[in-house]
């Protein structure tokens, strides 16, 4: 364990004879003892020192709402519902248990559009207008999970897009504002009703220019349906121009209870700060940019609040749960990527959540003493205003402090002294409990280590700081760092994989390991047929949703391995619709999630007019083969794609339809398979 470097005054005198003595001794370890680490008789110079007072007898600045993190938006948690037990349980316990992980104090999920977003798509709870389903999809599934766990924590839900009958042929939700209201506030409803979830925040349109209009009409409805007690939150993208509009309409600024922005940079402006409104970093992070995952969350926790006064940071995003090569990869709290397997890894990013979100609570509020370190980093402290008191500093230097967004400019972090000196109520403090971590290039890291208890003589407290460390300084005693036994090894997807969807009813209606990247699939007992296929995995997207991305013209849902090469891909396929349906199977495919419309690949498609054809790319512009088939609509066929190392081949039933040498298509390292019904 890592011995922080204190001293109070009660020991400053007499600490320096000890000190001294222990020189002589040699290192109590391989990477060296404290004293031959921090007290080198060689140190070129002395280190800079500087003091800062805490002290609440002035007032305290802004209430603390809380951490928290988003699943959805990108589809990022898709595989997380497969985990087996005890796996599931034990991610569940990193993200959510108090005192034992990350401890989040928020959970933001999407309410589902139908459409892509990033990583894939999340279903609607109203496909269509005049039909209600609320057990589709994984987000009730994880909001119950996250609640059984803190009942306290905070749902916040926002729309990324929208079920195409709202404003068919559209590319906004708008055309009638009461209508879209009133789908956003069923969802509401909803978790209420049939999940006994009481979501506490709803949000207008992710990362798109605030409607002023529709924040009015989503007050109204929420108003009418007694459901005054569910805030706004405006209008996750910029600061501006919302704040600005926020000043000159009062009944705006009485509909908006938060002012959510993405990748703010730690930084509001001066119309967000005039309104008063509680200013929040509503999207934040992206992990992964840098080797040494977590500096710039640490950075970004601290300095939301010293820089710009937003009292709540919520990370994209909670668990990377979703197929390798779908960008953002690994940008989760947690990477669990292998269902199959149970392997998962608890990332840094949870140990320096629980810096803060252990310690201190929602409702707390922070000192109006914080600030930056004078030699580089930054400390907030807060408190509950009962004598408990938390102190988190950071020294984040400006190589792993960069989140992925962020384009700050550079700034130096050196070894310094802090001395805290306590004031007002915090004076007669006698004890503080102190964890650390250590992250960067350094021969150790240390993650969410508790240290012993550090005794406070006359309010007086001397700290050594390094570069790229974190510390919590105290009055709380329950942290933990938690922990479950190892998980299983990591294994690759199944070389041979079958499935026949005859499982019955699952959460969500999702099909185990199928990730839909454009519309929608679900498991669907088909109790008319009478030819074996009575399980059946059907897409249920008929219109085009009002988008978020760029989606795809085909609905889509991939299943499999990206490493694979020489493949054999074998489905049934019942077409519904005549003369314009159609499927296609495909391997070899180089693009997901967001960029799938340009995919490339190996694509067999057999259309309802009774034509097949065999093509280089999703958009079907390069076509190496074409013909008959014999092919119409509802009837059941079984197609089948061979790819080897020179050749790829179709087969309708038991026939061969075509064959073609594989350099006829793109050559890539990375494979996936693509199934696609209609």
């Amino acid at each position: 364990m890592f011995p922080y470097k204190v001293w109070t005054n009660r020991l400053r005198a007499e600490g320096r004879l000890l000190l001294w003595l222990l020189l002589l001794l040699p290192p109590l370890s391989a990477t060296g003892s404290f004293i031959s680490r921090y007290f080198s008789k060689t140190s070129p110079s002395p280190t800079p020192t500087s003091k800062i007072i805490l002290d609440d007898a002035a007032g305290l600045g802004r209430v603390f709402d809380g951490i928290g993190a988003m699943s959805g938006g990108s589809a990022a948690s898709r595989l997380l519902i497969n985990y087996p037990e005890p796996q599931r349980s034990e991610i569940l316990d990193y993200l959510f248990k108090p005192n034992f992980g990350a401890s989040l104090h928020m959970l933001k999920v999407k309410v589902g559009g139908d459409g892509l977003t990033t990583d894939g798509t999340e279903p609607s709870h109203m496909p269509h207008r005049d039909e209600e389903t609320y057990s589709r999809g994984y987000e009730w599934w994880l909001m119950k999970e996250a609640k059984k766990r803190n009942p306290n924590i905070t749902l916040i839900g926002l729309p990324w897009s929208f079920p195409g009958w709202l404003n068919p042929g559209r590319s906004d939700p708008y055309a009638n504002m009461t209508m879209t209201a009133l789908y956003v506030v069923s969802w509401i409803l909803g978790a209420k009703k049939h999940h006994k979830l009481d979501i506490d925040y709803i949000g207008i349109w992710n990362d798109r220019e605030p409607e002023n209009q529709y924040i009015k009409t989503l007050r109204k409805v929420l108003n009418q349906k007694q459901l005054n007690r569910v805030k706004i939150i405006a209008n996750d993208q910029f600061w501006q121009p919302l704040s600005a509009f926020l000043q000159f309409d009062p009944v705006l600024l009485d509909a908006v209870e938060v002012i959510g922005a993405h990748y703010p940079g730690t930084k509001s402006d001066n119309d967000s700060l005039k309104t008063n409104k509680k200013l929040w970093s509503t999207e934040d992070s992206s992990f992964f940019k840098v080797e040494e995952v977590g500096g710039c969350w640490a950075h970004i926790l601290n300095q939301n609040y010293v820089n710009g006064q937003m009292t709540s940071t919520i990370a994209w995003n909670l668990v990377a749960s979703h197929y390798p090569r779908i960008p953002p990869e690994r940008d989760g709290m947690l990477t669990a990527k292998e269902p199959w397997s149970g392997h998962y890894v608890v990332e840094n990013p949870i140990w320096i959540t629980a810096h803060t979100t252990q310690f201190a609570q929602p409702g707390w509020q922070y000192l109006k003493t914080v600030g930056f370190l004078k030699y580089g980093g930054s400390y907030v402290a807060l408190t509950d205003g009962l004598g408990n008191l938390t102190i988190i500093i950071e020294t984040m230097s400006y190589p792993i402090s960069q989140c992925k967004k962020d384009h700050a400019s550079f700034f130096q972090v050196t070894d310094q002294i802090i001395i805290f000196s306590l004031q007002g109520t915090f004076k007669s403090l006698t004890m503080l409990q102190i964890w650390y971590s250590r992250l960067g290039k350094q021969s150790r890291n240390y993650s969410f280590e508790k240290q012993k208890p550090l005794l406070i003589n006359d309010g007086t407290i001397t700290l050594k700081l390094g570069l790229d460390e974190v510390y919590t300084l105290t009055t709380i005693t329950t942290g933990q760092k938690g922990s479950h036994p190892t998980p299983p090894e990591s294994r690759p997807f199944p070389s041979n994989y079958e499935e026949n969807f005859n499982f019955g009813q699952t959460r969500g209606n999702i099909a185990p390991q199928f990730a839909d990247q454009t519309g929608v699939f679900e498991y669907f007992m088909n109790d008319q047929d009478t030819s074996g296929h009575f399980f059946t995995f059907r897409q249920q997207v008929t219109q085009r949703p009002i988008t978020w991305a760029d989606d795809a013209d085909q609905t889509i849902s991939i299943i499999g391995d990206h490493n694979w090469k020489d493949i054999k891909i074998t489905c049934d396929v019942y077409i519904e619709t005549p003369v314009t349906g159609g499927i296609f199977i495909a391997g070899r495919v180089n693009q997901a999630g967001s960029s799938i419309r340009s995919a490339q690949g190996v694509f067999f498609w057999i259309l309802a007019n009774g034509t097949y054809e065999v093509t280089s790319d999703l958009a079907s512009v390069r076509v190496i083969e074409k013909g008959i088939a014999n092919v119409t609509a509802e009837q059941w066929y079984t197609i089948t794609l061979i790819i080897s190392e020179t050749s790829a081949y179709g087969l309708l039933n038991d026939t061969v339809l075509w064959n073609a040498p594989i350099n006829s298509f793109p050559k890539k390292e990375e494979d996936a398979k693509i199934l696609k019904m209609q």
